[in-house]
């Protein structure tokens, strides 16, 4: 596929700067070169997806975007701060939160215990019930199941908990890692569906999904990822139109 990247290296006069800001980002696994001078913008109120193929880096931007991996080179700035190699827990301190994917939802512990980790950077009591309320209307199965041991919750509701929990540390940014993995095609829907709600109630999101239509369904703006590098980028609407990405990508 031809690359077609359109990334800005500045904003215009007189635009506000992105909330997140990659430049050119190398990242390697021992030998393996897995991201290579990648770069992307995310907005603040956005939904921005990145969709590739399996082994594409898609989850090793993420990871590196939270402080799991560490660049080689390259920049990270989250609201005009470098958090390029900073560590996971200064990031979510500084408002970044990840869904991991795979859920990561600590299996021996209760749903309650799960969701108050998430609020572990946090001290204003007040708040963090406020924050609890919001999980359980946004999840109302997650309020059913308060003293449940999260392992034994459905696939669908550990998706819920892992989202329920990152919500708790209250990010501005929430990062999002296949949620749609594993889900039956109505849960899919109603996973989506929160996830623009989440959206406009004021958190922006980048989104890695394997379920490109979904994800393009959703987005503002999207960029692909093709074995570590972005090829193509743009409004969501215009990938999707793309015979390129559907043939690729959305089995059209």
């Amino acid at each position: 596929m031809e690359s077609k990247q359109t990334t800005n290296t500045a904003p215009a006069a007189g635009a506000k700067a992105p909330m997140l800001r990659i430049r050119d980002l190398e990242v390697y696994y021992g030998a393996i070169h897995a991201l290579k001078g990648l770069s992307l913008d995310v907005n603040e109120g956005e939904i921005v997806t990145l969709i590739g193929a399996n082994g594409a880096g898609k989850s090793t931007t993420l990871r590196t975007i939270s402080g799991l991996l560490a660049p080689k080179s390259g920049s990270i700035e989250f609201e005009g701060t470098s958090i390029a190699g900073c560590g996971a827990h200064d990031i979510v301190r500084a408002g970044l939160s990840q869904v991991p994917e795979g859920r990561r939802i600590f299996a021996d512990m209760t749903v309650l215990e799960n969701l108050e980790l998430g609020a572990f950077i946090r001290s204003d009591r007040d708040g963090i019930a406020r924050d609890m309320d919001m999980v359980f209307t946004r999840f109302p199965r997650l309020k059913e199941r308060l003293s449940q041991q999260a392992g034994t919750l459905s696939g669908g509701e550990q998706q819920m908990l892992a989202m329920g929990r990152a919500l708790m540390s209250r990010p501005r940014l929430l990062l999002l890692d296949e949620p749609s993995m594993g889900l039956a095609p109505l849960l899919i829907k109603e996973i989506f569906s929160i996830i623009v709600d989440i959206n406009r109630a004021g958190t922006t999101i980048l989104l890695v999904e394997q379920n490109a239509n979904m994800a393009l369904s959703i987005a503002h703006r999207a960029y692909v990822l093709e074995t570590g590098r972005i090829t193509l980028s743009g409004a969501a609407s215009t990938l999707a139109a793309s015979e390129d990405v559907r043939r690729a990508y959305l089995g059209g």
